[in-house]
């Protein structure tokens, strides 16, 4: 599946949810008025004709409209702390970055090797612990801010392949810009239903209260009765609004995870195994309705007119043509022996969930070679991009993942990173800096694990930036900010800042910057490719600049760039400023706001410059992979 095709279809999804939602409130207003009119607006009053009450109907409808979009409004703001609060609002708990639990532990592995592999943020890790069905969903504004929840199901009977390919669905939806349209889903559904809530507590408390105190219970029973009758009509819209839009989006991520992964077997086994045990993925909490359009799973036992997620079979036979129900008879046989040899304790017998054969990750040494994660680098073949990106992360030392686990810690590693291990004349300066911005047991915690940043292998430091993220946002703003300012003042000690450098400052600032203000995080733009031109010039000049050791090189890797970008124009080659960050960090910030296609287009352009001289470097892969942050696209195989 394409990237940014999804993207685009994402984007007709949300046009067609205004569509729908703008009908549900027009049959909400007039089912109103229509009430309104019924009860007093046929008959004149004082003598008038009825047409002077027209001024009424047009005040209820006003009403109406007012009390709809101010609760829509409350119930997206209320989920403004972003993909945390929604996993909170059904009670799941956060994942420790420091847990022991075996199970816990292959989630955040699985979670954080995805995260490598897409090049985004490592998401908050929340689990609901109570929940025996097998679902998860991935909710946020932004992959900055995103929190991936999984159920308690997923850990006792899913293998890691297909945990994993549970994972890489909910990483789509991610990738893919669904997150955000499913928060505001949850905002336009609460905004339609509030009327049919209303006339419930209408009569729930109004009636019997009035007909004890005064006898006119009869008339507040009416009442609520009619507000129920009529938000019901936007509870029929609001939920077909909710399956319709949801069912495209989850054929799109089953898809998008099999293309992640590189194996069907995962994702296909976890769907065999919903549809084989009794709790299929069902959730037990009250408002499971309210986040069931952005689940793995459906959430109840709902009719296929607001069945949220295809059949479990059409999903199955989507990724395995050739298969045969027959089959979950068999795996079903299978996971009962399991089951009954795990509670008799029989000895010598597997007390590991199912696995469902699928390819393995090549045996890998303690340490991986540098050789081999620079080819990690380069993204020879997407059949390998997951085994990659483990491969880069086993590759990290223990103590050091163990270290960006803590926001102390993590604050630590991050400055080490910072730090100029080929300059040694600059370390007391930049051990100057850090003493300044944070005392001298922090300069002197940053030399104690030098030499092991020193050692990590190039392509590992920003995944391993992207690691120590969930610690970091646990930092309060202000040591945020300082840290921020540390970060520059240490790159820029030597008074330039090289490819490396500027990365990881970047890095480490875009994401911060989006995880504390979640809602204003950039959203997919409306301009077009000739609306940047001078900055997509200017970028892929940059990143031929950055690839080629002479200038002549550079020009022929920027023109082929051109070629992709703006067939047929004849562009004059400059090169790129000696000053170059500033005027980089404009211009992404201008791509941030094209259409979906054409970043498409930006990041195929930019992969014919960083491929004209037939290799990729390390720094040309840090490089992408902070261009495609910036326009918050995965980084491409």
């Amino acid at each position: 599946m394409d990237f940014f095709a999804q993207q685009a279809r994402v984007r007709g999804s949300s046009r067609r949810l205004v569509a729908l939602f703008v009908l549900a409130v027009i049959a909400i207003v007039l089912a109103i008025d229509a009430v309104v009119w019924l009860a007093m607006g046929h008959r004149p009053m004082d003598g008038q004709p009825a047409a002077s009450n027209l001024p009424l109907m047009f005040a209820s409808s006003a009403v109406v409209l007012a009390g709809i979009g101010l609760s829509s409004l409350f119930r997206i703001m209320s989920l403004s702390g972003g993909g945390k609060t929604v996993a909170e609002s059904v009670g799941a708990t956060p994942v420790p970055t420091d847990t022991r639990d075996p199970q816990l532990r292959q989630l955040r592995n699985v979670i954080e090797e995805v995260a490598i592999a897409a090049g985004v943020p490592v998401p908050d890790i929340y689990l609901m612990a109570e929940e025996p069905g097998i679902n998860a969903f991935a909710a946020g504004y932004s992959a900055s801010d995103a929190a991936v929840c999984v159920t308690r199901g997923c850990l006792d009977n899913l293998t890691r392949d297909e945990l994993q390919g549970v994972i890489a669905h909910e990483f789509s939806h991610v990738l893919n810009g669904d997150m955000r349209l499913n928060i505001r889903l949850m905002g336009l559904l609460f905004g339609i239903l509030v009327l049919a809530i209303v006339g419930r507590k209408v009569i729930w408390y109004g009636g019997g209260r009035s007909s004890r105190r005064d006898g006119g219970g009869g008339q507040v029973w009416m009442i609520g009765l009619a507000l129920i009758v009529v938000g019901y009509i936007g509870y029929f819209f609001a939920r077909l609004i909710q399956a319709a839009v949801a069912r495209s989006r989850e054929s799109l991520a089953d898809a998008s995870a099999v293309q992640f992964t590189r194996q069907t077997d995962g994702i296909a086994g976890a769907l065999k195994k919903i549809a084989i045990l009794s709790e299929g993925s069902q959730l037990q909490v009250a408002n499971k309705q309210e986040v069931a359009h952005m689940l793995f799973g459906e959430a109840g036992k709902f009719s296929a007119l607001f069945a949220t997620h295809p059949p479990l079979l059409q999903r199955i036979r989507a990724l395995e043509p050739g298969f045969r129900d027959e089959e979950l008879a068999r795996l079903a046989v299978s996971m009962q022996q399991v089951a009954e040899a795990r509670s008799a304790g029989v000895a010598g017998k597997s007390t590991e969930p199912v696995r469902v054969p699928a390819p393995g990750m090549p045996p890998l040494p303690g340490v991986v070679a540098g050789a081999a994660l620079a080819q990690a680098a380069g993204g020879v073949a997407d059949s390998t991009r997951f085994q990659r990106a483990a491969a880069v992360h086993q590759a990290m030392p223990a103590a050091l993942t163990v270290a960006v686990q803590q926001p102390e810690s993590a604050l630590t590693v991050m400055l080490a990173l910072a730090m100029s291990a080929a300059q040694v004349e600059l370390h007391v300066a930049q051990r100057r800096i850090v003493a300044d911005a944070f005392g001298d047991d922090e300069q002197q915690a940053v030399q104690a694990i030098a030499a092991e940043v020193e050692a990590l292998p190039p392509i590992a430091r920003l995944p391993l930036a992207a690691l120590a993220l969930p610690a970091l946002k646990q930092l309060s703003e202000g040591r945020q900010q300082t840290l921020l300012g540390a970060l520059d003042a240490l790159v820029r000690v030597d008074g330039k800042v090289d490819l490396n450098e500027y990365c990881l400052v970047r890095l480490v600032r875009m994401q911060l910057q989006e995880a504390r203000q979640p809602r204003r995080a950039p959203i997919d733009g409306l301009k077009k490719l000739p609306a940047c031109r001078n900055s997509v010039i200017l970028v892929c000049a940059i990143v031929a600049a950055g690839g080629c050791s002479d200038e002549a090189s550079a020009r022929r890797a920027w023109l082929l760039a051109m070629q992709h970008a703006f067939p047929g124009e004849a562009i004059e080659w400059s090169p790129p400023p000696a000053a170059w960050q500033a005027p980089l960090e404009h211009a992404l910030d201008d791509l941030d706001g094209l259409m979906p296609v054409a970043k498409e287009l930006v990041i195929q352009s930019l992969l014919c410059a960083i491929r004209a001289d037939g290799q990729v470097s390390v720094e040309e892969a840090e490089l992408l992979r902070i261009i495609c942050a910036s326009l918050h696209c995965p980084v491409p195989a």
